[in-house]
């Protein structure tokens, strides 16, 4: 049986992500009490009704302190059964703001009359141990619902291949709206020549051919497209060799409309004829 265990602030897309996992063909249980998780995954692998992917969430509903966590999961290797950990994450502003906006309250604040904030630390506190033994950590404070799922796919979708173990995310995205918390590798290309100053570029993006002949004209631009490829066919199968299953390469210009997302198109050709299962995003590319 494949297992995972999901878990996460509240806020921070464990929903959506629940939802995926199950379109893509897990099994999924949600709000999972910590004392439960033994029994039922002792179930899922009894006789006939053994399963072959189980997703189960888990949150401060049902894991009231740091303690049952630990307990929960040494019961689970002592077992020996085997899971994963993924792990969703957003910065404490844009979980304020998500629960303002929805005029839900967290579930701390309802049941203890608390602020939002204060909720959001004891949260974290109790769900430490999780984070602690994650094996994927999502960072959703600037992805949209539409990009985490997408995310999730990437991660857990099965694949073939010898290099079906990496699963490689290029993004494209705008400094001037903010660093992708995700990112493992950031790339940046502001030191190009900027289509945004082209009259007939402006209002275009990387996804127009003429933008891409504009940038990649530019032999500054084609060494550093060269020195990129470079790199990534020496680092990647290093990051393989470590057991990393997933590598976010984020690549910025000013904006996020033209440069980067040339590169983020070319870099993701490149990374499908080495061999990996690639996704692409464009962040910021409707701002």
């Amino acid at each position: 049986m494949e297992l995972l265990i999901v878990s996460g602030l509240s806020g921070a897309g464990k929903s959506v992500s629940m939802n995926a996992l199950e379109d893509i063909g897990y099994f999924c249980m949600d709000n999972i009490p910590a004392w439960l998780l033994p029994k039922i995954v002792a179930f899922s692998r009894a006789g006939d009704s053994q399963l072959d992917r189980v997703a189960i969430s888990m949150d401060v509903r049902g894991c009231r302190t740091r303690e049952e966590i630990r307990e929960a999961l040494a019961q689970l290797d002592l077992q020996q059964t085997p899971y994963k950990i993924l792990f969703l994450d957003a910065s404490d502003e844009v979980l304020c703001r998500r629960y303002k906006e929805t005029r839900r309250r967290h579930p701390i604040s309802q049941a203890e009359d608390i602020p939002t904030t204060e909720a959001l630390a004891r949260e974290r506190e109790i769900l430490q141990p999780l984070l602690d033994r994650a094996d994927y950590v999502i960072d959703s404070t600037l992805l949209s619902t539409a990009q985490n799922k997408e995310r999730i796919c990437d991660l857990f979708l099965p694949g073939g291949g010898a290099k079906a173990a990496m699963r490689l995310n290029v993004m494209s995205f705008g400094f001037k709206f903010g660093l992708p918390g995700e990112a493992d590798l950031v790339l940046d290309v502001r030191c190009l020549p900027n289509p945004f100053y082209v009259p007939g570029l402006k209002h275009k993006t990387g996804m127009d051919q003429e933008v891409v002949d504009y940038v990649m004209q530019f032999a500054e631009s084609r060494e550093l497209l060269k020195r990129i490829e470079y790199l990534l066919d020496y680092a990647i199968p290093l990051y393989v060799k470590e057991g990393k299953s997933e590598l976010t390469i984020a690549v910025g210009c000013t904006g996020g409309k033209h440069r980067s997302i040339t590169f983020a198109r070319k870099i993701a050709e490149y990374c499908e004829r080495l061999g990996y299962a690639v996704s692409i995003q464009h962040r910021d590319a409707a701002r």
